[in-house]
């Protein structure tokens, strides 16, 4: 029994297997979700051979310390932004030893809206270690409580963790 809702910890099993198969390894650059993707992967027998660490960053000065993000990003584009979830990224893999990491950043809620960012806004990035491919996408997320909101951006993130 799990205390996490059945589709993240199938989709995690998902994750945790393929990765395993191709030999990567992964980390996570969390704001909005709060650790849940990294307790998600946790959650399955065997993460240890797949999950390299979370960060889990949620000030503003925590994704400058911990990831690197420049202050500039921040304050020209916001922390929810494809540039700062694409810097997030950036810094799990510089400060990992991770193949690949994922980043999310986003408004779960109930306040903290804007016209322009509303509420249920998520920003996810992925950078693999050796590419410059750049993966990032802005979402809005149409959950009705912080709790789903938060629950949805998490399965968008194990997704992106698929091989």
């Amino acid at each position: 029994m799990s205390i996490l809702s059945e589709d993240l910890t199938e989709l995690a099993a998902r994750v945790v297997a393929a990765n395993r198969e191709s030999g990567r390894t992964v980390a996570l650059a969390e704001s909005c979700t709060g650790g849940l993707v990294s307790a998600a992967l946790t959650e399955i027998a065997g993460s240890s051979a797949v999950l390299d660490r979370g960060f889990v960053t949620y000030s503003n000065e925590s994704k400058q310390e911990s990831l690197g993000v420049p202050r500039e990003i921040i304050e020209t584009f916001g922390a929810v932004s494809i540039a700062c979830a694409w810097s997030m990224a950036q810094g799990a893999l510089k400060n990992s030893h991770a193949d690949v990491a994922v980043a999310i950043s986003g408004i779960a809620g109930p306040d903290g809206g804007t016209p322009q960012k509303p509420v249920g806004t998520v920003v996810f990035a992925r950078a693999v270690r050796g590419s410059e491919e750049l993966v990032a996408e802005e979402r809005l997320l149409d959950g009705q409580t912080r709790a789903e909101i938060r629950r949805q951006a998490a399965l968008v993130a194990l997704e992106l963790l698929l091989p």
